[in-house]
């Protein structure tokens, strides 16, 4: 059995967590599992303005969730922390499953209707 955790590494895995509990930085980690890309690629794949782009990337960066190396006047940005893409995978997974159970229960409930008029 694991020891329990210190305060303080909590407090360090919650601003892990809080990195990815926004919608813009997900879409960045998502383009970003594709592999490295120039701020310009992410704010264009991503949909999203290039101060909002910008800013996330700077706060991820900040996080060690992804790491930046500048080539003349371009940065570029790539997942620095290998577990990102493994737990977003299992999140995805995990909330594809719960969907299908929510879909198989509300078919269930539709065939105890019977059929609409």
């Amino acid at each position: 059995m694991t020891s329990p955790m210190p305060d303080e590494l909590l407090e360090l895995v919650a601003g892990k967590f809080q990195m990815l509990a926004d919608v813009t930085r997900l879409a960045i980690l998502r383009c970003l599992m594709e592999g490295e890309k120039s701020v310009g690629q992410v704010v264009t794949e991503t949909g999203r303005g290039q101060a909002n782009v910008s800013k996330h990337l700077k706060l991820l960066a900040e996080s060690g969730l992804v790491g930046r190396r500048k080539e003349g006047l371009q940065v570029f940005y790539r997942l620095d922390d290998p577990l990102v893409e493994k737990l977003c995978e299992l999140v995805c997974c995990t909330v594809r499953d719960d969907m299908k159970r929510t879909i198989s229960r509300k078919s269930a409930l539709l065939r105890k209707l019977g059929p609409s008029a």
